[in-house]
C-alpha cells in the first residue's frame, strides 16, 4: 500500500509540474491574462494572532454561488492560479466545492490556512476535491502571545498531512513577527523538511505591507532557512535579501492586473494591504482597467513585502517600464455604471498588455 501511494504522489507531483510550467509559459507569451489571484470565501478566523490585520471575529462565509461566480469570472481573466485565503478559509463549510469549481476550470487550485481545523478526513475531502497545494505558517515551537500558530500544537496535523495528503504541502516560518525566540523559525523549517515538504521563509510587514528591518540574529536564521529549502515556487524569492537588509528593491508591481485580490465583499484591491485601492467589483472590473494597473507605479513598491506579488511581478520585471498614473474617480453608487478612467492609456500601451 505505501508503494502504491507513493508511486501516485510521485505521479501527481510530475503532473502539477508540468501544469505550472504550462502557466508559467502563458504568462511569458502574454501579459493580458491574470497569473494570480487571491480569494477570500470567509473573513473570519479562529485564532486572533497580534500581528494579523486580515481577519475578524464574526463575519459569515460567502455564499457559494457568489463565489462560484467570482471564479467564473477570473477565469474568463485568463487566470492560471487562484490561493483561497481568508481570514481561515476551512471554516467555510463549502470550501471542497469551492476548489472543485476552480479545478473544472482548469486553473491551479491552492489554499493558505493556520491548519488548526485539518483531520485525517479533512485532508482526504481535500484530496477528492483535487487541491493542488496547501501552506502552513507557523510562527513559533510554544505558542505565546504573538501568536497561537506554533509547531507545539501543529506538529500532529504536520505529520498527518505527511500521511495523508496527495497535494503539495508548503511550510512558511517567519523571521521579524516579534516572536520570542527568533531561532523557533529555524526550528520549523527543519522539521518541514524532515516530513518532505517544501519551506520558504517570509519577513513581517507592518499593516501597510511595508518591511520591518531584521536584526543581525533574524538576518543570520533567514540566510540558513533559504539554504536548506526544496525546490519551490518559493525559489523566486531574490528580492527578499533586500527586504531583509532594509533596502529597497527596484522591481515592477503588477498587482491590480498581473494579480489580483478578491476581498470577500467581490472588490478588487492591490493586495491584502492595500484594501481599498482601487476598491472595483469584480464584475466591473474590465481589461482596460487591468491593462491601466500594469503599467500603474505603485508607491508601495520599493519596500514591500508581500512575496506572492513580488514573485508574479518577476515574469514581467524585464518588460514595460511603469510610471506614476492619477489616481482613479471616485467609486459611483453602487447602481450606477463604472465611471470612466480619465486617463486612459495612449492606444501603443494599451495594445502591448491586451493584444499581445
Amino acid at each position: 500500500m505505501r508503494v502504491l501511494t507513493t508511486l501516485r504522489r510521485t505521479l501527481l507531483g510530475y503532473r502539477r509540474f508540468f501544469r505550472s510550467w504550462y502557466h508559467i509559459l502563458r504568462a511569458l507569451l502574454s501579459t493580458k491574462h491574470v497569473l494570480l489571484a487571491h480569494i477570500i470565501p470567509i473573513r473570519r478566523c479562529n485564532l486572533s494572532c497580534a500581528y494579523c490585520n486580515e481577519y475578524d471575529d464574526h463575519s459569515k462565509p460567502v455564499p457559494l454561488e457568489e463565489l462560484r461566480q467570482r471564479i467564473d469570472l477570473l477565469a474568463s481573466f485568463g487566470t492560471s492560479v487562484i490561493t483561497i485565503s481568508g481570514g481561515e478559509p476551512l471554516l467555510h463549510p463549502e470550501l471542497d466545492d469551492l476548489i472543485r469549481h476552480i479545478r473544472r476550470h482548469s486553473m491551479i487550485a491552492g489554499l493558505i490556512t493556520n491548519g488548526y481545523l485539518l483531520t485525517a478526513e479533512r485532508i482526504r475531502r481535500l484530496n477528492r476535491a483535487r487541491l493542488d497545494f496547501l501552506q502552513i505558517s507557523i510562527d513559533n515551537v510554544v505558542p505565546d502571545e504573538i501568536s497561537m500558530k506554533s509547531l507545539k500544537v501543529l506538529d500532529q496535523k504536520l505529520l498527518l498531512l505527511a500521511e495523508h495528503a496527495d497535494f503539495q504541502v508548503n511550510i512558511n516560518s517567519v523571521v521579524g513577527a516579534g516572536v520570542r525566540n527568533p531561532e523557533d523559525a529555524l526550528v520549523v523549517a527543519y522539521r518541514a523538511d524532515a516530513l518532505g515538504f517544501s519551506s520558504t521563509v517570509g519577513v513581517i510587514h507592518d499593516h501597510n505591507g511595508q518591511l520591518k528591518p531584521l536584526s543581525e540574529l533574524e538576518r543570520r536564521i533567514f540566510r540558513e532557512i533559504k539554504g536548506l529549502r526544496k525546490r519551490s515556487y518559493g525559489r523566486v524569492d531574490w528580492f527578499q535579501e533586500n527586504i531583509a537588509h532594509a533596502r529597497p528593491n527596484e522591481w515592477r508591481c503588477r498587482a491590480g492586473s498581473r494579480y489580483l485580490y478578491v476581498c470577500e465583499d467581490g472588490l478588487v484591491h492591490y493586495c491584502s494591504q492595500q484594501r481599498g485601492f482601487p476598491a472595483i467589483p469584480l464584475e466591473e472590473y474590465t481589461p482596460e482597467l487591468r491593462a491601466r494597473e500594469y503599467w500603474s507605479k505603485k508607491h508601495c513598491a520599493p519596500y514591500c513585502t508581500i512575496s506572492c506579488v513580488q514573485q508574479v511581478a518577476t515574469l514581467d520585471n524585464w518588460r514595460h517600464s511603469q510610471r506614476v498614473l492619477p489616481p482613479l474617480p471616485a467609486r459611483p453608487p453602487a447602481a450606477t455604471p463604472l465611471v470612466q478612467v480619465k486617463a486612459p492609456l495612449p492606444a501603443d500601451q494599451a495594445d502591448a498588455v491586451l493584444a499581445d
